[in-house]
């Protein structure tokens, strides 16, 4: 594809919101649904009686404001809820050929899909299918493999919580726990990390405990663009008395200054300032600053014991501090200032913000897990918040900000390749048939088996997995050797255009649309990053006659390749869950931890909290009970002079791989993504210039010449020696096999790259 260079370029915004929020949100929504499809649907957004935003899993505050949405919901809805629509014309005139040519944002704006469609093996184009013909070439395609294996079922964190169970449902009773889901991509290295040192792999916060915290440090995230109402909740934060430390390579609007539109003074005033503290860290220096004000938090209670750390808490619930305070004794300053880019009255700063604050919250994104160290990075969080007792109580707490809807639902349903044999147990009792064991495999893994012929078929709910997954090359080509590839969607994007020998579209509702089953309207649920889950209703009519519901495809999907394959159906009443999705809730409270009575639940008017034992009670499901403590080794990232380091972002008019526009308004970037954006002293030292063209090289000890073409050079105040480009046309510059320890988490926040002239 032709690189998209802007048409303009202008200095960042220094605040963000205000009424262009409200004109950026509101203008395409008419523009785009009418205006009384816009009113319905903005208005019942994150409401009690309304839908959820698919935008992200920010939480919903118990008391909701009419307007409880922000503009890239907005933008996400307007996405959705077209009336346009993919009519059967267009498959005759775009042949894969021309598909492949196309732009994810062109892909997007061409409407929505609303008949299933078919690309037989030797034809360069699809055709529109009858549902029952969909269904019976994916039953006798699948059916047909050798062996479970050689398929995989994708999920992307759109999906309901009772699509997602009835989705692993089906993957089981298939024979295989090829699992792979956009959390792979995204919080796999923050469930990790969690995971090992307090036993639950989630936030240990509330919504509440933002108001009443002291002090919030936001690391590696940009709630400005990501998850914009999280600049209200900071708003209350700032307004209760709470200060703020923003960590992050880039300065970003939403943290420097935020213009409430909902208030006077965010309309009319100067809004609220937010971020107390600017640390611009190197990146890839995370894991050196916290060590470092974790050695400053020991030292001060060296200096005057028992006035620093949380002794009685350490004591009851911990172990490893010992073994902690010993590494970190031995911590080399000079090494963490390199790493960080920081200066030690910088880090002196944080650090005296922290043992000032009796109620602390450390909130962060993928900023910091898709580093190769992102795990330990994470656990030297948890070290933080343990040393002054800051897990367990109001105010305080690890807060993970998941970016897709209900991804956190998704892994609670069972959408991961490897659930602990408690859910499989209980999943086998509840169905009464053999749940295979074995892991399966992850997203990189999948690609890895496609590329080397073990997987045959991907099966995907949701999502764009080719366009999401790093090194594009190597993903498009696997996907290429496979057999079968189905998609479950419902709009374009670039795995519709790169498939396998035979590919299948079914087109699914929307989550702003009505969803009508055998026994009348059915509600589906999802879960936010907090733990919260929650009712969510469609509002509109489907934008065609013949969609199905996820649920309804995925169940008539599961009927059709248990019918084919030798053995029949097996015990689970697929047709039941689809007539009514309370069945499906009934397995739920059976099957999942915490979902007990969960029907009853989720139609509770605030929904229900996830128990979770040590934000409730300070109890930790670890093996022995405590939380650890852990030692982790620096390693910071080495960039060879001449070069820098590179990080992956997204725009402000972008939600995951979806281009809304080909702009990022609070960047100053107009009219195209094909940019780098680099610190203005490193551009003069690399002898380029502003607005320069390069092409963008990536160094691995591989030696494949990994390179993003045609690059407009922005000269911006990033950190030095750091550059970033957009997310995801830069994912050709990361290799398949870069991925973080432990979680295998593609790394794209630190690639070694080397610009040069065009």
């Amino acid at each position: 594809m032709t690189p998209d260079r802007p048409k303009e370029t202008k200095p960042p915004k220094q605040w963000a919101a205000g009424v262009p929020g409200i004109v950026h949100a509101l203008v395409p929504a008419v523009r785009g649904m009418g205006p009384a499809r816009s009113a319905k649907l903005l208005l019942s957004m994150n409401h009690q009686d309304g839908f959820d935003c698919m935008s992200c899993a920010w939480p919903d505050p118990d008391r909701r404001k009419p307007a409880e949405f922000c503009e890239n919901g907005a933008k996400a809805v307007t996405w959705e809820a077209t009336p346009l629509v993919v009519d059967a014309q267009f498959w005759a005139d775009h042949p894969l050929d021309d598909l492949r040519t196309r732009s994810e944002h062109w892909l997007g704006q061409q409407g929505r899909l609303v008949e299933p469609v078919h690309k037989a093996a030797g034809s360069d184009r699809y055709v529109p299918v009858s549902w029952d013909e969909a269904f019976a070439i994916l039953g006798d395609r699948l059916a047909g493999l050798e062996h479970p294996d050689q398929a995989a079922f994708y999920t992307s964190g759109r999906a309901s919580n009772e699509a997602a169970f009835v989705y692993q449902l089906f993957a089981r009773a298939f024979g295989t726990n090829n699992l792979p889901d956009c959390s792979n991509m995204c919080h796999e290295s923050t469930g990790a990390a969690l995971g090992e040192t307090i036993g639950v792999g989630k936030a240990t916060i509330t919504y509440d405990d933002f108001a009443q915290a002291d002090l919030i440090v936001i690391m590696g995230q940009n709630p400005g663009t990501n998850h914009p109402r999280m600049l209200t909740a900071l708003e209350e934060a700032k307004e209760h008395g709470a200060s703020i430390v923003a960590v992050n390579p880039l300065p970003e609007a939403g943290l420097m200054r935020y213009k409430n539109p909902q208030t006077v003074r965010g309309l009319a005033g100067r809004g609220t300032q937010l971020a107390d503290q600017f640390l611009q860290i190197r990146l890839g220096g995370d894991m050196a600053l916290l060590q470092a004000v974790s050695r400053r938090v020991l030292d001060a209670e060296a200096a005057a014991p028992g006035t620093v750390l949380d002794q009685a808490f350490l004591d009851a619930h911990t172990s490893g501090l010992a073994e902690l305070t010993a590494h970190l004794a031995d911590l080399d300053e000079e090494a963490v200032l390199t790493a960080t880019g920081l200066t030690s009255a910088e880090i002196d700063e944080l650090a005296q913000r922290y043992v000032r604050a009796e109620r602390v919250i450390v909130t962060w994104a993928m900023g910091l897990t898709q580093h190769t160290k992102a795990v330990p990075t994470i656990k030297e969080i948890v070290n933080l918040l343990l040393l002054r007792g800051n897990i367990g109580r109001p105010g305080a707490g690890a807060s993970p900000i998941r970016g897709h809807s209900n991804v956190q639902g998704d892994r609670t349903m069972g959408i991961w390749e490897q659930m602990p044999p408690e859910f499989l147990d209980a999943l086998e009792a509840e169905f009464g048939f053999p749940v295979p064991r074995e892991h399966g495999l992850d997203t990189v893994g999948t690609v890895e088996g496609m590329a080397a012929g073990r997987v045959r078929a991907l099966v995907a709910l949701g999502g764009n997995l080719v366009g999401a997954v790093s090194d594009t090359a190597a993903a498009e080509e696997a996907l290429g050797r496979t057999d079968l590839t189905v998609q479950i969607s419902t709009k374009l994007n670039r795995s519709h255009a790169v498939v396998g020998k035979e590919a299948l579209i079914l087109p699914t509702l929307g989550r702003t649309e009505v969803d009508r089953q055998a026994s009348g309207e059915q509600l589906v649920t999802v879960e936010d990053t907090v733990c919260a889950v929650h009712a969510s209703r469609g509002k509109v009519e489907p934008v065609g006659p013949g969609l199905l519901s996820e649920v309804a495809i995925v169940t008539r999907a599961a009927r059709a390749v248990l019918d084919a394959r030798e053995g029949g159906p097996g015990p689970v009443d697929w047709a039941a869950m689809e007539r009514d999705y309370d069945v499906i809730r009934e397995h739920i409270a059976r099957v999942v931890p915490g979902c007990e009575d969960y029907n009853a639940k989720v139609r509770r008017t605030q929904g229900f909290r996830l128990p979770h034992g040590p934000r409730d009670s300070r109890t930790f499901p670890t093996p022995d009970g405590r939380a650890h403590l852990t030692v982790n080794e620096l390693a910071p990232v080495v960039c060879p002079p001449g070069r820098l380091l590179l990080q992956t972002i997204r725009s402000h008019d972008q939600f995951n791989t979806t281009i809304y526009r080909r702009d990022d308004r609070y960047r100053g970037i107009k009219g195209g993504r094909s940019v780098v954006l680099v610190h203005p002293d490193d551009v003069a030292e690399l002898g380029l210039a502003d607005g320069a063209t390069v092409d963008v090289h990536s160094e691995y000890a591989d030696g494949v010449d990994r390179v993003l073409r045609g690059q407009r050079v922005v000269a911006y105040p990033t950190a030095r020696g750091c550059a970033a480009a957009y997310f995801p046309e830069a994912n050709v510059l990361v290799p398949l096999g870069a991925t973080a320890e432990t979680s295998r988490t593609p790394v794209s926040k630190a690639v070694v790259v080397r610009l040069e002239p065009v």
